[in-house]
């Protein structure tokens, strides 16, 4: 893969419960369509040898494991929710074999957070032994990870700001029921959209899918495809039932684009 090829691997689509929930018997959650089993929310972006995380979601190890990814060289950071941090004790596998720490990038508050939420990690008395090995780097604006530049497109979760990134043309807004003026003026010009789209009826903190169609159309992107998905995501059934040009996203799924 070229400098200016990239992809972005959807690591988990579903919502903090992941699907099957626990003990539920569902349709959805006895689906045997593999696109209906979700990992909880998470992606990497790829470009060449670069790989980079976006959050460390509660299933990381089984997602590292299914793709076979075997080093990391950064982590952004879209809010500190559990089901989008609390993977982050399985990144000490990617800082044991003497490398160097790998950068954390996100809001300066959530970063903050994540500090105080993990203090054996981060405290300067912590023991020594086999923890990860990290450090927590704020940004605001444009910035840039092996040549790749970057773009944080703040986002309303409820009350809560949170991160969405701007690669290129490609834009990733997960966990988001708003989105700032200011933001969208971030967003002109994106082609490839992934973004909040929990589920079909409305959610106090979440895009349902309607709205996620909705605000899709509104920043025009070729494709779209909805992630964050609960279990009242059918993906074949309800898939049949969205614009052109708009899907849902699954596990394992490959996005291809270019930065020129």
């Amino acid at each position: 893969m070229t400098a200016d090829k990239l992809s972005l691997i959807i690591l988990g689509s579903g919502t903090s419960t992941g699907i099957p929930v626990i003990g539920c018997t569902c349709p959805v959650c006895q689906s045997k369509d593999p696109r209906n089993s979700r990992t909880r929310c998470s992606a990497l972006l790829r470009c060449g040898h670069c790989n980079i995380l976006i959050d460390t979601a509660t299933d990381l190890r089984q997602q590292m494991l299914r793709e076979q990814i075997n080093h990391i060289d950064a982590v952004l950071y879209t809010h500190v929710h559990a089901d989008h941090l609390h993977g982050i004790d399985d990144l000490r596998v990617f800082t044991r074999r003497n490398r160097p720490p790998i950068p954390l990038y996100g809001a300066n508050a959530a970063l903050l957070q994540i500090r105080n939420n993990f203090p054996y990690i981060f405290a300067s008395t912590s023991e020594p032994g086999y923890i990860p090995q990290l450090k927590t780097c704020p940004v605001a604006d444009t910035f840039w990870i092996c040549g790749i530049p970057l773009i944080p497109v703040p986002l309303l979760h409820g009350a809560m700001e949170v991160f969405g990134y701007r690669i290129g043309p490609l834009a990733y807004l997960t966990d988001c029921n708003g989105i700032p003026e200011a933001s969208r003026t971030l967003l002109d010009g994106v082609e490839i959209l992934v973004i909040d789209g929990l589920r079909i009826k409305p959610h106090r903190t979440h895009f349902n899918i309607q709205q996620a169609v909705k605000v899709a159309q509104e920043i025009g992107a070729k494709q779209t495809w909805l992630t964050h998905l609960s279990h009242e995501v059918d993906h074949p059934k309800h898939e049949k039932e969205l614009p052109p040009g708009i899907g849902f996203a699954f596990d394992g799924q490959q996005i291809e684009f270019s930065l020129s």
